[in-house]
Parts: structure tokens; C-alpha cells; sequence
């Protein structure tokens, strides 16, 4: 289980995210910079313990309305060769040192734990407490058989909401970018999707709302 360090950040994550966020094609902010506030969010953990796997939820208020966006952040040690369109920035961990920060959709540790999450085989994690699993995130998974195990390999695509992650047998994984209500796992779930992700973020007044981060839609059985 990954151990959660209660220290600084230099700069934060959510500093990280406003230089990043307006180079994305979901970005819906103003003309100014970012306004970022953290509303939510859950980990995964690595098998390997190597690797920070964090789904991080901010609400941005730079524009005519408030904007929720999903940023999944992978943290590691060392660079990956071959990730540098993929890293969100560096930062300064007070007990581990530098830590490379990337979007998490390109990282083949996220793309291994999502399934796996998915399907039920993992557990989310609390965000902020150690060994803790976040009984608020729900999945669901309604597929024939056992997800593929290579999301990403056969692409991974930026859209206008979203950023899909397709197998190798066509399946993708669709996360959300940009967050709104919605229903819950298997209810009014979009039809041939088979399985979901949902969590809740904290709203401006200190209320929570729900809604679906990641859908998954698998390829059809060969004939």
C-alpha cells in the first residue's frame, strides 16, 4: 500500500495543473490563468510500489462558471524514457525528493490499474490517509469476460471532454475530463458501455455531487 507523506510540495499540484491545464483541448477556463480549487479525488496503488497513482479532481472558477476537470497524476522517481510529451512538471516532495509528475492517461501503470479497479480486483485508496480504501468511488463491470490488458497500446487520444485509451482489440477506456453530474454505476449507463467509475467532489457551498469519471467500452466477441 502506498504510504501518503504529509509534507510540502514546491510547487503544489494544483499550481502544477494551472500551467498545464490551458494546453489541453478540454480546458473551458477564461482568458486569465487557471483558478484552481481541489474537490475531490482517490489513488490507486502500484503493485510495485513504485509509482504515485492519484486521480486528482480541481474546480476551476477563471471563467463565466465553474468548471470541474479529472486529472490523473502518476508521480515518479525518475523520468521514463520516451514520456516527455506526457509530463505535467516536476516538483520538490519534502521527504521524497524531486518527483516527475505526468498525465497519467500516457503512464502503463495507470493503464494496468484502472482495469483492474474497473473489473474489482483493486481497491481505491483515500487520497489523503494511508492503507485506507475510499468506500465513496464505485465501479462497475458488466463485460463477457476479463478487460484487455493492453489499453493504450493502440493509441491514446485527446478529444474536446475526454482522452480515450484504446487496446489492442479495440476496447477503449473514456476518462472524463470535465466532470458534471450524473448518474450512478449501471443506471442510465450510455448503451454498449461495460463498466464504470464513479466518485464525488465537494461542491462551492460544501455540498458533494456524484458522477461517472470512467467509462469502458469493450471490443465486440470475434465471429
Amino acid at each position: 500500500m502506498a504510504v501518503i507523506h504529509h509534507t510540502t510540495l514546491t510547487p503544489t499540484k494544483t499550481e502544477l495543473l494551472a500551467a498545464w491545464l490551458p494546453s489541453r483541448p478540454w480546458y473551458r477556463g477564461g482568458d486569465g490563468a487557471p483558478r484552481l480549487i481541489r474537490a475531490g479525488g482517490f489513488r490507486l496503488d502500484d503493485p510495485a510500489g513504485e509509482v504515485g497513482v492519484e486521480f486528482v479532481i480541481v474546480r476551476d472558477t477563471s471563467g463565466a462558471g465553474p468548471v470541474v476537470y479529472l486529472a490523473p497524476l502518476t508521480y515518479r522517481g525518475a523520468p521514463p524514457e520516451g514520456a516527455e510529451h506526457a509530463l505535467v512538471g516536476t516538483l520538490e516532495h519534502g521527504v521524497l525528493g524531486r518527483r516527475w509528475v505526468y498525465d497519467a492517461c500516457h503512464d502503463p501503470v495507470f493503464a494496468a490499474q484502472l482495469p483492474a479497479l474497473i473489473e474489482g480486483r483493486v481497491l481505491a485508496q483515500a487520497q489523503s490517509v494511508s492503507d485506507t480504501p475510499d468506500d465513496d468511488v464505485l465501479r462497475a463491470y458488466r463485460g463477457a469476460g476479463p478487460m484487455a490488458a493492453d489499453f493504450g497500446s493502440a493509441g491514446v487520444t485527446d478529444h474536446q471532454d475526454r482522452t480515450e485509451l484504446t487496446a489492442g482489440d479495440g476496447s477503449v477506456l473514456r476518462v472524463r475530463r470535465v466532470l458534471s453530474p450524473g448518474a450512478g454505476p449501471g443506471a442510465g449507463a450510455p448503451a454498449g458501455d461495460a463498466g464504470e467509475v464513479e466518485a464525488s467532489w465537494e461542491q462551492p457551498d460544501g455540498g458533494r455531487e456524484r458522477g461517472v469519471l470512467v467509462t469502458v467500452r469493450t471490443a465486440p466477441p470475434a465471429s
